[in-house]
């Protein structure tokens, strides 16, 4: 096992494809994330596009001031893994592997979730990737297919193999994002391995971090859907496991903090207007007359006319 970067904060954003683009990355970190990652990417497509440019930046776009930063990666051919590691292990921190993705489009090539299955491939897959970069790997999991029962061979795979820790998303590829995450997993896990673990699913409060990490005994908590309509949720947890308390945040605040991942989109080009919609829209859930501005939103078709809608709410 490789040691770890220093993590600023116990709680991470988690990747979402579409969300977690580097400009609401830079933010969270602004605001406390301890640890962001990359969106999901196919490690074919590295492979293929650094044959076409030597800048990573052109297809993974990331900014130094997000560090400690992962990458998350897919793909099972394990040649392609292997050259996929050793092109973005010069520019992060952390190699994370992704097992959790329940997508069908994504599990029917032999990825994500779909190694949940496979213990053998999951071993040279984990194998591949320690041996092709000095950086150290991770892994994100979920429980099993349609019952909760691979994640304890997987996880001790991952133990073996020289993983530094496994994110845990304790939901079936069943039930997708459905049901209630089942903790009581979490803390079975961290019993079964000595790497650190980190505990995802149904975080909504700062409370629910604390209890997440009271009753799991996990290192650390992953939030995903909570970050994308707060981002100052990671504020608030810092401030609630240090003192018991936190700020609740203004409306205005929340459009000044929109406004700020406005401004740092126009750094990276890749980021279409479609994304920066639906962010706008996930900023404004919660606040007083949310449902007549996502209506407005919904109507806007530039960033000059979005601001125009929230410009008045700052």
């Amino acid at each position: 096992m490789r040691p770890l970067p220093d993590f600023s904060s116990k709680a991470f954003l988690a990747p979402m494809a579409g969300v977690s683009d580097p400009a609401l990355r830079l933010l969270c970190k602004e605001l406390g994330a301890g640890l962001v990652v990359t969106e999901f990417t196919n490690i074919h497509a590295i492979i293929a596009k650094e044959k076409q440019t030597q800048d990573i930046t052109t297809f993974i776009e990331f900014s130094e001031k997000e560090r400690p930063l992962s990458v998350q990666l897919f793909g099972s051919d394990l040649k392609a893994l292997e050259g996929a590691v050793k092109i973005v292990s010069h520019h992060f921190d952390i190699i994370d592997y992704n097992m959790g993705c329940p997508a069908p489009h994504v599990t029917e090539q032999m990825a994500c979730s779909a190694l949940l299955q496979h213990p053998d491939l999951t071993r040279k897959i984990f194998r591949t990737m320690v041996s092709a970069t000095d950086k150290p790997v991770t892994v994100k999991i979920r429980a099993g297919v349609s019952t909760p029962d691979r994640f304890r061979e997987i996880a001790k795979i991952a133990e073996e193999e020289g993983l530094s820790m496994i994110t845990f998303h304790p939901r079936t590829v069943k039930q997708g994002y459905s049901g209630k995450a089942d903790w009581s997993l979490i803390k079975e896990l961290k019993e079964i391995v000595s790497i650190p673990v980190v505990g995802n699913g149904d975080i909504e409060t700062p409370e629910d971090v604390r209890r997440m990490l009271e009753e799991t005994g996990c290192d650390y908590v992953m939030l995903g859907r909570a970050a994308m309509k707060n981002p100052f949720i990671f504020k608030q947890i810092h401030q609630y496991l240090k003192t018991g308390k936190y700020d609740l945040v203004s409306d205005a605040e929340r459009m000044n903090a929109f406004f700020r991942y406005l401004e740092y989109t126009r750094l990276y080009p890749t980021i279409r207007f479609a994304n920066i919609k639906m962010q706008a829209m996930n900023f404004t859930r919660g606040m007083k007359g949310g449902k007549e501005i996502r209506e407005k939103l919904g109507k806007v078709k530039t960033v000059e006319e979005l601001r125009e809608v929230l410009t008045p709410l700052c």
